[in-house]
């Protein structure tokens, strides 16, 4: 357990690092609430939705806005600190850039992570995909009912 407990304090470092550089790199301030904001992410399972951001934030900075949430998540997405993920209508966000999928219910919106399992052959990049550009990012999405959801019928 404590094992897990220093690896996933160890990840969360990683990230925040990684923000820290890519803000200096960006020019931008390493403000308190653009901190707040991506740690909150950072450090969650469970791909809050900037409405969700903005209630965790305003603990502990009770004055900042929703609109500086959603302002601040997409300039951390356009920077490549965050993705987002989900529904369209229901867009969360995931600060775990570790290769992983998710899987996305259709029904109540919820987003699970899907890691490869050891052994797991990396999904191939279509060569097509290559010739566009530079890929950065894959984010694989897997849509369908979840088990919660299933339950409920």
């Amino acid at each position: 357990m404590n094992l897990q407990l220093n690896e996933q304090k160890e990840e969360l470092q990683k990230r925040l690092n990684r923000f820290e550089a890519q803000c200096r790199a960006k020019g931008l301030r390493v403000t308190e609430q653009r901190r707040e904001i991506f740690c909150t992410v950072a450090q969650s399972c469970e791909h809050p939705s900037a409405e969700k951001v903005f209630q965790s934030v305003r603990k502990t900075l009770p004055n900042v806005s929703l609109d500086t949430v959603y302002r601040t998540l997409a300039s951390l997405e356009d920077m490549d600190l965050l993705m987002r993920v989900g529904l369209s209508s229901k867009a969360r966000f995931d600060g775990d850039l570790r290769p992983h999928c998710h899987f996305v219910c259709t029904r109540c919106g919820e987003v699970y992570d899907i890691f490869p399992q050891t052994g797991d052959a990396p999904l191939p990049l279509p060569r097509a995909a290559r010739e566009m550009g530079e890929v950065k990012q894959v984010n694989l999405q897997l849509r369908g009912i979840c088990k919660k959801c299933q339950a409920k019928k």
